[in-house]
């Protein structure tokens, strides 16, 4: 979905307010494989997708860990850089060619002290990715991986055929072998 249409219709922002911000994103067509951002970066940026995918990942014993994945009509930035001021300990890497929309947060600041209802939708963004992350730490914590992977197909059946097995396994915290079992429908030991 184009940054403006989302502007306009997801938040209700007035027709100034869109324009500004549309004019704000830099637009930029990426290919697979591109990263946005790199472990130790210090990037301010904040990303739309307006199409493709995304996904923000660690490196822990050689191993490729991936946190999280980013789809269409979503924003996401660094915490550690835009407001601890620290480096970021992710990279995030484009798994698909992307329509991608990128503004420095320095920039948009204004408008979120200024447009009440994108700093309200800014709020309920947040709030609404603290409770991804403390549901995934929960599954992860107390949720078999037959479950977790269920809730993935629930919620995102899409990422199986956009993002790799060995992605979609590190992100649910299994090997592939694992997944391969689950897909199969065989039961775990």
């Amino acid at each position: 979905m184009k940054l403006r249409l989302y502007l306009q219709n997801e938040i209700g922002l007035m027709p100034e307010a869109v324009t500004a911000l549309d004019n704000l994103f830099a637009y930029k067509e990426l290919p697979k494989n591109h990263m946005l951002c790199s472990n130790g970066s210090r990037s301010k940026d904040v990303f739309f997708i307006e199409e493709g995918l995304a996904r923000s990942f660690y490196h822990k014993d050689g191993k490729d860990i991936t946190d999280f994945f980013y789809k269409e009509k979503v924003f996401f930035l660094s915490v550690e850089n835009i407001f601890l001021n620290k480096e970021d300990h992710c990279d995030c890497e484009l798994l698909e060619r992307s329509k991608i929309r990128m503004a420095n947060y320095s920039l948009l600041e204004p408008f979120l002290d200024n447009v009440p209802k994108l700093n309200y939708f800014m709020r309920n963004n947040m709030a609404y990715h603290i409770k991804l992350l403390n549901d995934r730490l929960y599954d992860i914590q107390f949720q078999s991986a037959e479950y977790r992977y269920q809730k993935l197909m629930r919620d995102s059946p899409d990422l199986i055929l956009r993002a790799s097995l060995g992605h979609i396994a590190s992100y649910l915290g299994i090997t592939q072998q694992t997944l391969s079992v689950i897909r199969a429908g065989k039961k775990l030991k």
